[in-house]
């Protein structure tokens, strides 16, 4: 597991924990994720989306502030995972998180589950049938 945090800040900064649980790719942000975040947490969320043909969950669940930069770094990982051939689902039980999907227009390319555990299911689902 490799875990991405900005040292030395006065500031709560989110954190990115990217796993494998069951053979599936999650990346899992943690903590609050906006501009400041996202500065540290996009070289690792390249690297992790780099690979061709993999399913990946993004959890969401233990997000505690998501600004609209952070929409950019879900879109941005879920375009090349895509791009690659695999295909993304997302953990978010959050209402906030979930009005800014919708306000954005995102709800058609995200499919938000309620936790982690519905969203591996619906991977494994999703891996069985394909």
């Amino acid at each position: 597991m490799r875990e991405v945090a900005m040292q030395g800040s006065a500031w709560p900064i989110g954190q990115v924990r990217i796993h494998e649980i069951d053979g599936l790719f999650v990346i899992a942000f943690h903590g609050d994720i906006d501009i400041a975040a996202a500065v540290w947490i996009l070289p690792e969320l390249d690297a992790a989306t780099a690979p061709g043909g993999r399913t990946v969950v993004l959890d969401l669940t233990p997000v505690e502030f998501f600004d609209c930069y952070a929409l950019r770094l879900l879109c941005r990982a879920e375009r090349r995972v895509t791009e690659r051939g695999g295909r993304v689902l997302l953990a978010c039980p959050h209402p906030t998180v979930l009005k800014l999907l919708r306000v954005g227009g995102l709800l058609g390319r995200f499919v938000p589950l309620q936790t982690l555990d519905e969203a591996l299911a619906a991977a494994g689902c999703e891996e069985a049938a394909g």
